[in-house]
């Protein structure tokens, strides 16, 4: 069996117990940007910090995020069947550990305003993106939440706010050169 066969049913090596610790400690070097999961449910306002999100498809546009299986927030933003990924700007790792606190008012630790889908955008955001739930897959202890764009904005100004090692950062664009640009033959 190679490393790469993965048929339903076939036999899997013995492996040594698994040390979550040095997976946590391994997967913490991979840096990631910071998002906020909104949506309204029966006109409550929710909303979760994340930071396990990624694009998925240009046809259809799709994005995806995984909340955990435990999440006490993500079954309504499910039942809401909208949601809006709010990227964090570097000035927002106040509001991005907010929206990990639980049992406080989310939405007062940020000015927002509702988009198209009537999903909350947080202002002073990079980049909104409004989505119809289109998947959900059970994935681990997490689910793997799929949603169809259905609107979207950026603030080409603004920087990005970054998780790395457990901890928050920026990158700006200005601090770094351009990419140099290919020859053409």
């Amino acid at each position: 069996m190679t490393a790469l066969d993965i048929r339903a049913g076939a036999a899997r090596p013995t492996r040594d117990p698994f040390d979550s610790d040095l997976f946590r400690d391994v997967l913490g070097r991979f840096c990631s940007g910071v998002v906020v999961i909104t949506a309204s449910r029966s006109g409550e306002n929710v909303g979760m910090t994340c930071q396990s999100f990624m694009s998925m498809s240009l046809d259809p546009p799709l994005v995806a995020f995984a909340p955990a299986a435990t999440s006490s927030t993500y079954p309504a933003i499910r039942d809401s069947g909208s949601f809006a990924v709010n990227v964090l700007s570097s000035t927002q790792s106040a509001t991005a550990l907010g929206f990990a606190r639980r049992g406080i008012d989310r939405f007062a630790l940020a000015p927002w305003h509702l988009g198209e889908t009537g999903a909350p955008l947080l202002d002073d955001a990079v980049a909104h993106i409004e989505c119809e739930l289109y998947a959900e897959h059970i994935v681990g202890d997490h689910f793997l939440s799929v949603g169809r764009v259905v609107a979207l904005d950026g603030h080409p100004d603004a920087e990005p706010l970054l998780f790395f090692r457990s901890a928050f950062g920026a990158w700006s664009a200005a601090s770094h050169s351009a990419t140099p640009k290919q020859e053409s033959s």
